[in-house]
């Protein structure tokens, strides 16, 4: 490219991020609106593993290879499986030779931070609006003011994204499936016996409609998930989440019929719990080029988690959105590129996430009452 557009960047999430990175290895500045006061301000997630030609391809890019291997954790890549009466059904554990080693979201957003310039992050701004300067650029609007004008802006700000609406009409639909996520800490000293039912890995048991996902975080710690295919706002009724205990107490009786060495997952959560209910755009979601404007990660392309790839995804985006943008095309005709080879790219992940998510607990004869 002959000059720099100004880019402003609407999310400080792992695509995001990346995407700042990218750029500014290529003498490019930008500028990340993060709604969070500061890194560490709300949990970012569980454990994820990145994955070759998409989330690692980005790292090793960005120059972050060394310290992703500092950071990951290569001997947690196991995955077990067991029926309602606590049986194991099934075992693999790679060990540190699996290809795909397990990093916490956490730590990867530290990662990406520390290696960029401390003033590419503006924390405590929450998008309100944003508008049209009237020559292709854009203001945003945030509580405390208004920043602009920025000759693109991107969207990186995840399912309910603020900045999807000026492209495209579509929003996330529920697809049926709501998590509850709790948490357990210090799992290897306090409970041996759930580490030991856990692994070096993630588990699950599933049966009766309903299922437990549980995966091992760093720091000893464990982040769970209690999953139903219910009607959405199920959870919020169903349980007194005023009351860690009472939720507790509800879980279990959801899981009534469940071991209970299944069920001391639950008596052995700590007092946050969040009700996650899954959505999705739809597989083929694209919109016409709008100058100025553009989006990646789930902003562009939110799709159910059981297909592995949301986090990769968004880090391929920010690589490719990147890659046109250091080229010798137009701006413009370079974030047109980047969104029709995006649209075909997706296809193949949110195709398998839609059959994944559809037929999840899909064998339910009961429907849950509200």
């Amino acid at each position: 490219m002959h000059s720099h557009p100004r880019i402003a960047i609407v999310g400080g999430g792992p695509g995001g991020l990346t995407l700042a990175l990218l750029l500014h290895r290529q003498g490019i500045p930008s500028i990340v609106f993060e709604r969070d006061r500061h890194p560490t301000e709300r949990p970012q997630g569980g454990t994820l593993d990145l994955h070759e030609g998409s989330g690692l391809l980005a790292l090793e890019q960005a120059g972050l290879m060394d310290a992703f291997r500092a950071a990951a954790r290569y001997e947690d890549q196991g995955s077990r499986q067991y029926d309602t009466q606590g049986r194991l059904l099934f075992d693999h554990d790679p060990g540190a030779e699996g290809e795909r080693p397990e990093i916490d979201r956490s730590a990867l957003r530290a990662m990406l931070l520390d290696a960029l310039p401390e003033d590419t992050v503006r924390w405590a701004r929450n998008l309100r609006d944003i508008h049209d300067h009237g020559d292709g650029r854009w203001n945003l609007v945030f509580d405390d003011g208004v920043e602009g004008p920025f000759d693109l802006v991107v969207g990186a700000d995840g399912t309910w994204s603020r900045i999807r609406p000026l492209l495209s009409p579509y929003k996330p639909q529920y697809s049926g499936v709501c998590f509850i996520e709790f948490g357990i800490d210090d799992v290897d000293r306090a409970h041996p016996a759930l580490a030991a039912l856990v692994g070096r890995g993630k588990m699950g048991a599933e049966g009766g409609g309903k299922a437990l996902i549980v995966q091992r975080n760093g720091h000893s710690h464990f982040r769970g998930y209690a999953i139903f295919r219910v009607p959405l706002g199920w959870a919020e009724k169903r349980f007194d989440f005023t009351s860690p205990q009472a939720v507790r107490e509800g879980l279990i009786r959801e899981f009534d019929g469940y071991d209970d060495t299944l069920l001391d997952l639950i008596r052995a959560s700590g007092d946050r719990f969040a009700v996650l209910p899954l959505h999705a755009l739809p597989v083929g979601h694209c919109w016409n080029h709008r100058k100025g404007l553009t989006l990646l990660g789930d902003a562009a392309h939110v799709m159910s988690p059981f297909g592995g790839e949301g986090v990769n995804n968004a880090m391929h985006d920010a690589l490719e959105l990147a890659r046109a943008l250091t080229g010798e095309s137009t701006f413009d005709d370079a974030v047109a590129a980047y969104e029709t080879a995006m649209f075909a790219r997706i296809v193949p992940s949110a195709e398998e996430a839609a059959i994944s998510i559809a037929t999840l607990l899909s064998h339910d004869p009961e429907p849950y009452p509200m």
